[in-house]
């Protein structure tokens, strides 16, 4: 198996993200333009992009639950996973009750009423708020990251000036 470092979860959490987006972007403009030549087109890329973000959701959602257990991390961190995971639980759990909403909609030939458009950007806002909390996970503790080279072994070994892009200097 290939191994990504630490683990997958980060290279699937960005397609629930995505997709998640871009169906609240097509089902909002199929349904505000429903009668232009292309807002059925819309409607259903939309919610095909709904369907995916759901099924990537759940695919993140164990992948996470991999990483939140093979991670090393301490009290603090572990406190971020916890929120983190809850908000996750919960998201995905949204997400698959609006899929499951989308598809007896869909069966039945109506439009997306404007209790399901809101609903939808209610899940995207969750989906949001989970990958923040994530994000958090990774830049605010350091989480699944390769530790940097440590620069200071030599005495004059170059370092790299965060505000300075491009300009070496030396101790």
């Amino acid at each position: 198996m290939i191994e990504i470092i630490p683990n997958f979860h980060p290279a699937i959490v960005h397609f629930p993200i995505a997709f998640t987006t871009a169906a609240v972007a097509l089902i909002t403009v199929g349904t505000l333009f429903s009668n232009w030549p292309y807002g059925a087109q819309c409607l259903m890329t939309g919610r095909w992009m709904l369907w995916g973000a759901a099924l990537f959701a759940v695919i993140a959602a164990t992948s996470g639950w991999f990483a939140f257990n093979s991670v090393e991390h301490d009290e603090v961190s572990h406190a971020a996973m916890i929120l983190h995971r809850n908000w996750a639980l919960g998201t995905v759990t949204a997400l698959l009750s609006l899929t499951v909403w989308d598809v007896l909609r869909g069966r039945s030939g109506k439009k997306p009423s404007s209790g399901f458009w809101i609903f939808l950007v209610a899940v995207w806002l969750l989906v949001m708020s989970t990958a923040w909390h994530g994000a958090e996970l990774v830049y605010r503790h350091g989480l699944g990251v390769m530790a940097l080279p440590d620069v200071h072994i030599e005495q004059g070994a170059a370092t790299h000036d965060a505000g300075g892009h491009g300009h070496q200097h030396t101790h």
